[in-house]
């Protein structure tokens, strides 16, 4: 028998729901710091581009899935597809690879809710450059003190899912998306006023041609699918919660330019600190944790801007943790038919569990043969796999299943269902139909080794000069 599907109880209240599981920490760490890597002005150009021709397509085509079905991955995908088990799979993998995320994700936003902590303490006070940038090394081999935090940040994300779609996740998104936004924006004012401004705007916005190749194409290509969430079951499943007379073209564009509006604001709040204090980005964690803090410890108010800076971050991974979280939970609820706190409670567990491995992975204590073996920490490995291969897997099987196996007739009229832009059901159909299952493609052929994009572009480049 299907279960009553509970609903957002306003549209407000689902566009900050999405809108903060699609920013996440990659807007506000991994979005500059790949900008910085891939010619600034020129990718940044690509990644606006990619997100509104491929990567919004899928983010509306898993709204229809969810919306139709009103049922989360698994079953979505099985009814749609005549209880095919193989199309259920596809469901299934968007179950591991969310859990596996997860698990990792946890580890990271509880090494942000120790940053507060340590912000509270002032701990840049009386501490060199160097010493700062080591506290976060110290961190990374304390095995202990990261599972501490882990578990800490894991009870954050029980007590707001807890409370189901209206009282939990729509509730608090509705006070933790704005929040975000809102120190952003005063993080991003602080910016302006510093010396390297001008050169990050320039930096981000101004397009060098000369600076672009084919894996900054690539690149831009996986931010905008990274950014928006795709393939990971977490939008079909928000999809699923959401009501008949819903705009679903239209929600899309409005969360897709919230995503992009952070990703800006991001790299507009980091980039003028660097280039004010000549340094370089650093790649993930340690641009965050390891440059920011010396450079706030420069700054007049430092216990502030930490503190806050690292609110933000914890604000961030939450909105994002969550939407992770309930893909889980409306699974097993499904599934196999438990009570909402029993499936989150398993879910909890689960995750603290396979979590451990990730934050002792610095330590040794756990695994210590592991790098050896397979050239990566447990940590990196779990980050590698599905980053790389899981979920771009998921996302060429949700456009296929969505463009070749769904009825088109069904999306059709889906898609049209509440909207007023009946004009973009045919560009849209066509875009998740060829164009981005053909993009992700490139993504994987690339990724494996099978092709080299930019041998191909220099080959493009010289051989159309001669």
């Amino acid at each position: 028998m299907k279960q009553a599907r509970e609903h957002w109880g306003s549209r407000l209240g689902f566009i900050m729901a999405a809108a903060g599981s699609a920013i996440g920490l990659g807007s506000l760490w991994r979005f500059p710091y790949i900008t910085g890597q891939n010619g600034g002005g020129i990718f940044v150009i690509l990644y606006l581009a990619f997100t509104f021709l491929i990567a919004l397509p899928v983010f509306i085509g898993e709204l229809v899935v969810g919306r139709h079905t009103q049922r989360s991955a698994i079953t979505a995908f099985s009814d749609l597809s005549n209880h095919s088990p193989n199309w259920k799979l596809l469901g299934w993998l968007n179950v591991l690879t969310s859990f596996l995320i997860l698990s990792y994700y946890c580890v990271v936003s509880g090494w942000c809710v120790n940053y507060i902590f340590m912000s509270l303490n002032h701990f840049t006070h009386g501490r060199t450059p160097e010493e700062i940038a080591k506290v976060f090394d110290t961190l990374y081999v304390s095995g202990d003190i990261s599972l501490f935090w882990t578990f800490i940040f894991i009870l954050f994300n029980v007590g707001v899912v807890f409370g189901g779609i209206r009282k939990g996740i729509e509730h608090w998104s509705r006070i933790l998306t704005p929040a975000l936004l809102f120190i952003l924006l005063g993080l991003f004012a602080y910016s302006t006023t510093l010396d390297g401004f001008g050169q990050a705007f320039r930096f981000i916005f101004y397009p060098d041609i000369s600076k672009l190749t084919a894996s900054s194409i690539l690149n831009a290509l996986g931010m905008a699918f990274f950014t928006l969430s795709v393939g990971l079951g977490i939008i079909l499943t928000y999809g699923s919660y959401m009501k008949q007379t819903e705009d679903i073209p239209k929600t899309g564009m409005i969360v897709s330019s919230m995503t992009l509006l952070v990703s800006f604001m991001s790299a507009l709040m980091i980039f003028p600190i660097i280039f004010t204090f000549n340094l370089e980005p650093q790649a993930g964690a340690g641009l965050v944790f390891k440059t920011l803090p010396v450079l706030f410890a420069k700054l007049p108010g430092t216990l502030v801007i930490s503190t806050v800076f690292f609110m933000l971050l914890v604000f961030t991974a939450l909105t994002s943790s969550i939407s992770l979280f309930e893909v889980l939970v409306s699974n097993l609820i499904e599934i196999f038919n438990w009570t909402r706190i029993k499936a989150l409670m398993i879910t909890a567990l689960g995750i603290f569990v396979v979590a451990i491995p990730s934050a002792l992975a610095g330590s040794g204590a756990l695994f210590s043969n592991w790098k050896k073996m397979y050239g990566k920490d447990f940590f990196d490995t779990m980050d590698y796999v599905t980053g790389s291969w899981m979920l771009p897997i998921a996302a060429l099987l949700t456009t296929i299943f969505i463009g070749w196996v769904m009825q088109r007739q069904t999306a059709y009229e889906e898609f049209l269902k509440g909207t007023t832009l009946i004009r973009w059901m045919r560009p849209w159909f066509f875009a998740i139909r060829y164009v981005a299952p053909i993009a992700i493609l490139l993504i994987i052929l690339q990724e494996g080794g099978i092709i080299d994009i930019n041998l191909l572009v220099d080959y493009c480049r010289f051989g159309c000069k001669q």
